[in-house]
């Protein structure tokens, strides 16, 4: 069976694992942890970097950074993780959802304004396929209507709009390092803090509601309980296993992208011919190859091309159930406007197997079956 994802490993991640255990230093907020940290402001010209234990926690910490009350609303895209929703759900928001574009599957930007009431507080963005939401627009409209702007870029790191970096647009960006990942530590995240005002806040936030980071750096001689907060520093180890990858970021994220253009070089014939669409990469965005999806006709022929890849011994997958139709998404949210997109072109999704390191005969099979499947 070709799987669908491997988690990557180029090879010296047990080595640094082992360095972390021989520091005898495996909590959080050791070494390797903060050359995480510092290799991700200077390679994303981020303000802050903070590693958390996954994407969705830091999605946590951008929500409560952003003051939001029992009451606000937040708007996001139906189109999207759980992760994005229940972490405004936790912080006592409503959710809004709005429709996507159909070209690149993240929120549409010009649905967004309509969404606005005087209870709107917080606009999240998923840059979906590791592909920019249109930023311009949306921060146009956030600074007029006074909202702040997170960046859920669980999908984009090494993903540059305008040539910034993906999460360092908004007021908070949010990475998922888990092994889904073009970047992994099995389970692990970052928080990316865009105005330094937060900074403090922040390290407290994380650091169980305590100022022990200040005590670290000498700036107080003792630490102590100063505000609420909760544990989302990763451990070492996790930090050791990232640390690895990151040193080799170029070469996972050439690597993901050799298969990603063999894959379109491959499927524009069947586009061609009105079998398929591809993904469309707007001129502003560079991506990172997170993903390689096709556009089947319709729900039908969707679910039979993946039982077919299955049968052929290769695992495709769809992605997400619009989370306004979820019994969780009736419970805490509602959709404003009309769903023309969101539905419709969720179900024509399929997720191609694409991992760093896989093999040029396996990328050939799965191009051969699904021309096969298109044959028929």
């Amino acid at each position: 069976m070709i799987p669908f994802n491997v988690p990557p490993c180029v090879g010296d991640e047990i080595e640094y694992v082992k360095q972390a255990i021989d520091s005898h230093k495996i909590c959080g907020d050791g070494a390797f942890t903060k050359q995480c940290n510092a290799w991700m402001e200077e390679r994303f010209g981020a303000q802050k970097v903070l590693l958390t234990t996954s994407g969705t926690t830091a999605l946590d910490m951008a929500m409560l950074l952003c003051g939001l009350e029992p009451g606000d609303e937040v708007i996001l895209p139906s189109y999207t993780f759980s992760s994005t929703a229940t972490a405004a759900v936790l912080a006592g928001a409503k959710l809004v959802f709005v429709d996507i574009r159909p070209d690149t599957m993240n929120i549409d930007e010009t649905k967004i304004e309509a969404a606005i009431t005087d209870r709107t507080k917080v606009i999240i963005v998923m840059h979906y396929a590791g592909v920019a939401c249109e930023m311009d627009t949306i921060l146009d409209i956030a600074h007029r209507h006074n909202l702040m702007v997170v960046e859920d870029a669980a999908q984009g790191v090494m993903s540059t709009y305008k040539g910034k970096a993906l999460g360092t647009i908004g007021d908070f960006g949010c990475y998922s390092f888990h092994e889904t990942k073009n970047y992994s530590m099995g389970e692990g995240g970052a928080l990316v803090i865009n105005n330094p005002a937060y900074n403090e806040r922040a390290e407290i936030l994380r650091e169980k509601g305590t100022n022990r980071a200040k005590f670290f750096r000498g700036q107080v001689d003792k630490y102590t309980w100063v505000d609420f907060g909760d544990s989302y520093l990763p451990s070492e180890l996790n930090a050791a296993y990232l640390w690895a990858q990151l040193l080799h970021a170029d070469e996972i994220n050439d690597n993901r992208m050799a298969t990603w253009n063999a894959y379109r070089a491959a499927f524009a014939p069947l586009a061609q011919a009105g079998k398929v669409e591809l993904q469309t990469i707007p001129e502003d965005c560079v991506h990172n190859a997170h993903m390689f999806y096709l556009k089947c006709k319709d729900l039908e022929e969707r679910t039979a091309l993946i039982r077919y890849l299955k049968d052929n011994g290769i695992l495709a997958v769809f992605h997400y159930i619009p989370l306004h139709s979820a019994p969780a998404g009736r419970k805490f949210g509602r959709f404003d406007g009309e769903d023309r997109y969101t539905t419709r072109e969720s179900e024509r999704l399929v997720r191609l197997p694409l991992y760093y390191g896989m093999t040029e005969e396996d990328r050939n099979r799965v191009i051969d079956c699904v021309f096969a499947f298109y044959a028929q």
